[in-house]
């Protein structure tokens, strides 16, 4: 039995249940739930404390890592490129390993000699939490109740809930499981577990469908230093208000909501709704600014790592040499990525109508079609002439190879006739 079991706590259906159970099952030990602010909102916050006690816990530590959220895993992330299953803005499986290392500390503090989270066994938050506790606490024990218990569905989690008069939100009718932080709201459950049926009209919560979005396209400016966001329409912001003031904006406009049927860790494909509609915008400014600045080959290089980044993020290997290699390729690629970029939201569209860049490659004495100084056209000759010499070089070889061919055939041929005529003159 252990003495002090530490739970990643969020207040929703599984882990309002796994307290209890873990009393019922672990009797003696010490529950400390650990809470973590990553902008999923107040409402969410609310009695969060209050609630994890009533139902059987010793202490509940509420930690407030929206800062490091948003600077070093969405900041970094978003330089990266690193999209999931071309779609996937990736904002749960960011979140994990901050809540999970957080969680160690704060074990090591209380004196823990167990850890505890809600995460199924069937999804990927196993693996991201259980990843990070052995990297940071190889020595702790880890007690997974989703993959022990007899309950195999959210409507018997309810039923469990109910019987042991444990209040919770989530009802049959709308069984959806939804994770919330500062970069997106998921959505996964209930009718989504088809992926033919069209999401319900009422389930998007941070943005408008587009049938209500505005008549009127908007225009906003993000500016860029070193690839991290740092302003909106010319304001300077810090991460945590910058992604809200855009998640408000493009929330407003029905933009980034993304309908993915996903692929597992485990292996088995899924379906879930996601809201990201600051992300979408960053996501699209930043690949913008990226394409004014950076030489061909270097964006063909970055773009080879976004997906193993993207990987990377989503399999829960964050705290890994692997990821420190990324970040220093990335860093260097970013050094330039300072500038602005004007996006045009309308009805979930968004797209670019303007970029600027001290840094830019782009220069209209090189590009113009009107007459120039700086570009001797007749130069163009000799560069065509040698990137294609291999190409030169290879129908060169086919045109010997053919008229040989043709010269011995010809060869052939006259000797065949040669030997006929003989052979009816003998005759």
């Amino acid at each position: 039995m252990y003495r002090t079991i530490v739970l990643a706590y969020s207040g929703g259906l599984d882990t309002s249940i796994i307290v209890p159970w873990l009393k019922e099952n672990y009797g003696g030990s010490r529950i400390v739930c650990v809470a973590a602010d990553i902008g999923q909102g107040s409402e969410e916050l609310a009695g969060v404390r209050e609630k994890a006690l009533a139902s059987g816990a010793d202490e509940c530590h509420i930690e407030d890592l929206r800062d490091e959220f948003a600077e070093s895993f969405i900041f970094p992330t978003l330089r990266a490129g690193a999209i999931y299953n071309r779609k996937y803005l990736l904002g749960t499986s960011m979140a994990r390993p901050l809540i999970a290392r957080r969680m160690v500390e704060i074990a090591r503090q209380v004196g823990a000699d167990a850890l505890a989270h809600g995460c199924t066994g069937k999804g990927n938050d196993q693996v991201r939490f259980e990843l990070t506790f052995a990297a940071f606490a190889p020595d702790l024990p880890v007690i997974a109740p989703w993959r022990e218990w007899s309950i195999r569905s959210r409507e018997d989690a309810i039923a469990y809930a109910e019987a042991r008069g444990i209040p919770i939100v989530a009802t049959r009718a709308k069984i959806y499981s939804r994770d919330a932080n500062l970069w997106h709201l998921s959505h996964e459950g209930g009718i989504l577990e088809d992926p033919n049926s069209a999401p319900p009209d009422d389930l998007l919560m941070l943005t408008r469908p587009v049938t209500q979005a505005p008549d009127t396209p908007e225009s906003v400016v993000i500016g860029f230093e070193k690839g991290t966001p740092v302003s909106v329409n010319g304001k300077t912001m810090g991460a945590v208000d910058l992604i809200a003031a855009l998640n408000k904006i493009g929330g407003k406009h029905g933009v980034g909501v993304v309908d993915l049927v996903e692929d597992r860790m485990v292996g088995m494909k899924s379906r879930g709704i996601y809201e990201t509609p600051g992300g979408a915008i960053l996501y699209a400014a930043h690949s913008e600014l990226e394409q004014l600045v950076l030489d061909r080959k270097t964006l063909a290089a970055k773009d080879l790592i976004a997906p193993r980044y993207a990987d990377l993020v989503y399999e829960g290997r964050w705290w890994t040499t692997e990821r420190e290699a990324y970040d220093a390729f990335v860093n260097v690629t970013q050094e330039r990525i300072t500038g602005t970029v004007t996006m045009r939201l309308y009805k979930g569209s968004i797209n670019v109508i303007g970029r600027e860049s001290i840094h830019a490659l782009y220069d209209e004495r090189f590009v113009t079609f009107g007459e120039d100084d700086v570009y001797k056209q007749s130069d163009a000759a000799g560069f065509i002439r040698l990137y294609g010499l291999s190409q030169r070089v290879r129908a060169l070889k086919d045109l010997e190879r053919d008229a040989a061919a043709d010269a011995a055939q010809a060869s052939a041929d006259a000797a065949d006739n040669v030997a006929a005529r003989r052979a009816m003159a003998v005759a």
